[in-house]
């Protein structure tokens, strides 16, 4: 009998606004451990992006190998996967050393198939399973550039080179299997954006070139896949093998509306005898709170029955009101006085804007480019259209998106339709300020060792106008 756990996107040292999410991790490698205990866990898999940023401060690196050294005592395989926000180089600087506590680390592909080839073990120490240990892919790994191309036959040509590079570690794996001569499963890996997910506002696309998603179809035929970069848990094309586990604590408050999970998967040789989603507990309690100031108060407090004055309840607050109140937040803050809420983000909601919160839950930012993005940003703005100013702004973002090309060679393709609803409610606060012009057009963007993210990595309140490959 062999059990896997599959899980991903942990993100440890993710700062949310202005807190530091520490304590929840910790808690949540404890309820881990446990389960693996309880429920005798042959091998942990962590399908990428295990760190929020490439370089993670040293509390996030403490608890991850706090969390290696106590699945070792419990004598239970880890493996982990590198996502696009994990930094190839700082996971293979402990990689030696944790191979002795039983921790595969597999940041980048290897040019040998054989080499990605993980055997998993029973209690027993026979092999179990074989895993196909595919980390997140960048162009360079499976690819070497062409010129000449157009974008559509770039496309074309990195989501074949992505389906070989399956195909081919599938293909050793079960050359390894007829080697053993047993029926043990095969199971692939994989951290990228599957066509018809759904994705939450934490999770920046993954845009390698033009390519916006994979096909499932493309997928060799494992017994099961375990992938990893979106956070809301799911299924792929509707099928029971290839899944999402999603983020284990809510990365953004629009991941409140999902539970989260991890997932246990039973084989009996090649034969799955179950899939099994485990909702992970809520460590830290969250809201989001939507309404008139008129019905605020009531719905604060109904919040305020999660919480608790060691535990407040972290809040975002979306406030529809059809003129601009000029002291909105002082007037949360006097709403709150006594309960234990603590406010993250507050949203007033123009006219504009509630009119698009139907189409806004139908619709994610997959299915739209940064020119759709930056144009209902400017929708939310009346008083900037047909101005100068428009022209100027819209002149300006043509040129930051041309100057991320020239460094990065990501695509960006133009909107496909005008869009007709803002997609991002409007914030206390501007998202980026629209009067504050720099006196020169901006120059093209140092390249920086891990990502082309904005710098304030806590502020998770930011409108994701790239779409970035290495730092999705």
């Amino acid at each position: 009998m062999m059990r896997i756990l599959h899980t991903s996107d942990w993100h440890l040292g993710q700062h949310f606004f202005t807190k530091n999410r520490a304590q929840e991790h910790r808690q949540f490698i404890d309820w881990l451990v446990n389960l693996v205990e309880q429920n005798q866990i042959n091998a942990v898999v962590i399908a990428g992006d295990l760190f929020d940023t490439g370089t993670p401060p040293s509390y996030a690196r403490e608890i991850y190998y706090d969390c290696v050294a106590k699945l070792n005592n419990c004598g239970c395989q880890l493996v982990v996967l590198a996502g696009n926000h994990d930094s190839v180089a700082m996971l293979n600087e402990s990689k030696g050393v944790l191979g002795y506590l039983n921790t595969h680390v597999v940041a980048a592909p290897d040019e040998t198939p054989d080499q990605q080839i993980i055997p998993l073990y029973n209690k027993d120490q026979t092999v179990g399973a074989l895993l196909c240990a595919i980390p997140f892919l960048r162009p360079r790994d499976v690819m070497s550039s062409q010129a000449d191309l157009s974008a559509t036959e770039k496309n074309q040509a990195l989501g074949q080179a992505i389906a070989a590079h399956y195909q081919a570690i599938y293909t050793a794996a079960c050359r390894q299997r007829d080697q053993l001569g047993k029926a043990v499963p095969i199971i692939a890996t994989g951290h990228l954006t599957a066509l018809g997910v759904k994705t939450s506002d934490a999770v920046r696309d993954v845009y390698i070139g033009t390519l916006e998603a994979f096909p499932s179809s493309e997928f060799p035929p494992a017994d099961y896949i375990a992938l990893g970069h979106i956070h809301r848990p799911q299924k792929v094309a509707g099928t029971e093998h290839i899944r999402y586990c999603g983020s284990p604590i809510p990365l953004a408050f629009d991941e409140l509306k999902s539970t989260k999970q991890v997932v246990q998967v039973t084989f009996s040789e090649r034969e799955s005898i179950a899939i099994e989603p485990i909702n992970v507990p809520r460590f830290q309690p969250m809201a989001t709170v939507r309404g008139n100031l008129e019905s605020l108060p009531a719905q604060l407090k109904e919040a305020s029955s999660e919480g608790s004055e060691a535990l407040p309840v972290w809040l975002c607050i979306e406030v529809s009101s059809d003129q601009y109140v000029s002291d909105l937040q002082q007037r949360i803050e006097t709403m709150i006085e006594g309960l234990p809420l603590e406010i993250l983000q507050v949203k007033r909601l123009s006219n504009t804007t509630r009119a698009g919160i139907q189409q806004e839950e139908n619709e994610t930012l997959a299915e739209l480019s940064p020119f759709d993005v930056f144009a209902r940003r400017l929708a939310l703005e009346p008083e900037l259209v047909g101005t100068s100013l428009e022209t100027e702004l819209t002149a300006r973002f043509e040129q930051v998106v041309e100057a991320v090309q020239e460094e990065t060679g990501i695509v960006v393709t133009r909107p496909t339709k005008k869009p007709a609803e803002p997609l991002v409610a409007e914030l206390e606060g501007d998202l980026f300020p629209l009067a504050e012009l720099p006196s020169e057009p901006p120059t093209k963007p140092k390249r920086r060792s891990n990502s082309l993210k904005p710098a304030a990595d806590e502020s998770q309140n930011q409108v994701d106008l790239f779409a970035e490959g290495d730092n999705a």
